[in-house]
């Protein structure tokens, strides 16, 4: 970000201007910037990183391209993460440093468990167990969750949890201790799902399932040792219930439904393994004993539940903190009311509803291979939202008979435009605060590829230039020049399974509108000879779709492909005699418009 300019009363005087811009080199201006006493007050004003000789010379460039109308003097928003965050991210020592504390909390909290715990009698023994199953469980964590929890803040969200859901049995325990009325509810009023059904929602199966796991073990530490195996597969069998109900949750009411299961799962075992005992129903007490089973029971179910609703309730302060999507957000981002989809409904209608399909195309194959279907659907509804900037400049917005604007630019300036559009929907994207994954894919749908259409058309006309130069009509220091960087995107490519699921969709469905007559063939083809023209590109190189995937999407999009393009059949039409004149009349309703009516090129996807 570039620190602003502003003129007499504010940080810079009309002479310092005037002086700073009379300066020839980098070095001269570097100088005055230090030695201006107005620079270094107003430079308080803001971060280091704002404070810069090169952001300084660009607002002052923009400043004066301004005055001369030949600037707008705004700049396009970029997308660019924190450089400090992004280190701690990815820091080797402030992830062994986490694994040092979470290790060491473990073995403190079995040193501080209740009398009654199982090391209770042996101090020492107690919290060697829980330091070496602590370690046992990093190792676990790191072979089995690398990739996933890759990430630092990651590896904060899988441990902080696993730390709260042992404060939280370790106080339980310790009130039921302090309370023998309370001792028959030992087992009930554990959340046993907290955690697991936070990873397995946040993060995935695999991570709940390592939660359910290393809750479980440790979690025997904080009881009696006549109680430590049923405690274990009360713990067990709850925390996998959770974690299977809680996958791929799409609406808020499933949690709750996990909720409720995971509360039946533990009155049922807990019933068979005897807390409480239930043939004590049976006798001279069994009203008191059928009071207790019922209480119990409704307090196992009442803690399922406000352990639902916790999560539920505390999902978005997670997904914001850690920045993670789960399948509700991404749901909840899919309405079409949004003020960007609405806007290109109305300036747009070719964009939006070209979006509309890549979204079909790309959430069927992303389920086919078991990526994220809900993300790619959402993402694929705003990769284009840049070209709302120059919407007419776009094939696909433009009416039939109407001028292209292109036919009077030069090839290299109508690529100029056409590559915008990446960075426009950046800017779009950060002002309305789209999700990072969304900007990410708006960024990555084209990766560096080749605006071909518009390459062709600059060498075809270097060529013709080349010929009068030849006959010398023409000088030859006029002779264009053609750079294949100035026709390329600006990347990155595509570095996740979604966005390249997106960038081969938005390619596919570009082409299928310049099909003629088609026919499953020409589909076939038309896909796998787009899919070996980006693979050939290097286009999917950072991508890790595998050869076995790329097979199952490609035939995904000729299915979904099929389906769209689909013919009709000819509509009769009945002839009538009027005033003695045989007359044709269509009946029923009109033949639907030919799908490949206003079909666009790929170069101007």
């Amino acid at each position: 970000m570039s620190l602003p300019l502003v003129l007499p009363g504010g940080w810079l005087s009309r002479p310092q201007v005037v002086e700073f811009c009379g300066l020839q080199t980098a070095r001269q201006r570097a100088r005055f910037c230090v030695r201006s006493a107005s620079f270094s007050c107003s430079a308080a004003r803001f971060q280091p990183s704002q404070i810069t000789a090169v952001g300084f010379v660009d607002a002052i460039k923009r400043w004066r391209l301004a005055r001369q109308g030949l600037s707008s003097g705004k700049k396009r928003r970029v997308y660019c993460a924190n450089p400090v965050i992004q280190s701690l991210e990815g820091s080797l020592w402030v992830k062994l440093a986490l694994y040092a504390v979470f290790a060491v909390m473990t073995a403190i909290m079995v040193l501080k468990a209740s009398p009654t715990s199982f090391f209770s009698d042996q101090p020492i023994k107690g919290p060697i167990y829980g330091f070496v199953i602590a370690l046992m469980a990093l190792v676990m964590f790191q072979v089995t969750l690398q990739t996933s929890c890759r990430r630092n803040s990651r590896v904060v969200l899988v441990l902080g949890g696993l730390i709260l859901h042992l404060v939280v049995v370790k106080i339980l325990m310790t009130v039921v201790d302090n309370q023998s009325d309370l001792e028959s509810y030992r087992f009930l009023i554990i959340p046993y799902a907290m955690a697991p059904m936070l990873h397995g929602v946040l993060l995935g199966r695999a991570a709940g399932s390592f939660s359910t796991v290393f809750v479980s073990f440790v979690g025997c530490l904080f009881v009696p040792r006549a109680e430590f195996l049923d405690y274990m597969i009360l713990s067990l069998v709850t925390g996998m219930t959770a974690v299977l109900l809680s996958n791929q949750v799409r609406k808020r009411g499933q949690l709750l439904r996990a909720g409720i299961y995971s509360g039946c799962v533990t009155v049922a075992l807990s019933l068979i393994l005897g807390k409480p005992g239930i043939a004590s129903s049976i006798g001279p007490n069994a009203m008191d004993h059928l009071q207790l089973l019922g209480s119990g029971s409704g307090a196992a179910f009442l803690m399922a539940v406000i352990t639902a609703l916790f999560i539920s309730g505390l999902l978005p302060f997670f997904e914001g903190v850690f920045h993670l999507t789960t399948d509700i957000s991404w749901l909840e981002l899919s309405d079409l009311n949004h003020k960007l989809l609405r806007q290109m409904q109305l300036e747009a209608p070719g964009t939006f509803h070209h979006s509309l399909v890549v979204a079909s195309l790309a959430e069927a194959a992303a389920e086919k291979i078991g990526a994220n279907a809900p993300m790619c659907r959402v993402c694929s509804y705003f990769h284009d939202v840049g070209k709302l900037k120059k919407p007419v400049y776009f094939i696909e917005n433009q009416h039939d008979g109407a001028e292209n604007p292109h036919d009077s630019l030069t090839p290299t300036m109508s690529a100029l435009i056409i590559i915008a559009h990446v960075k426009d929907g950046i800017d779009l994207a950060l002002k309305h605060k789209l999700n990072p994954r969304i900007i990410e894919v708006i960024q990555e749908h084209h990766g560096d590829s080749l605006v071909y259409f518009f390459y062709r058309r600059a060498q075809e006309q270097k060529k013709a230039e080349l010929e009068k130069v030849n006959r010398q009509l023409e000088n030859p220091e006029d002779l264009p020049v053609v750079d294949e960087k100035s026709f390329r995107y600006p990347g990155p490519r595509p570095r996740t399974r979604e966005s390249g699921i997106i960038s081969l969709a938005d390619t596919v469905e570009s082409a299928s509108r310049s099909l003629r007559k088609p026919t499953p063939a020409k589909i076939r083809t038309m896909v796998e000879d787009l899919v070996r023209a980006k693979i050939n590109d290097g286009q999917l190189d950072d991508c890790p779709l595998t050869l076995q995937e790329l097979a199952i999407v490609k035939e995904s999009f000729c299915s979904t492909l099929r389906s769209m393009l689909h013919s009709r059949i000819d509509y009769p039409k009945d002839k009538e005699s009027k005033d003695g004149r045989n007359e044709d009349r269509a009946t029923i309703v009109p033949r639907p418009a030919d799908a490949t009516r206003g079909g666009r090129s790929v170069s101007a996807a």
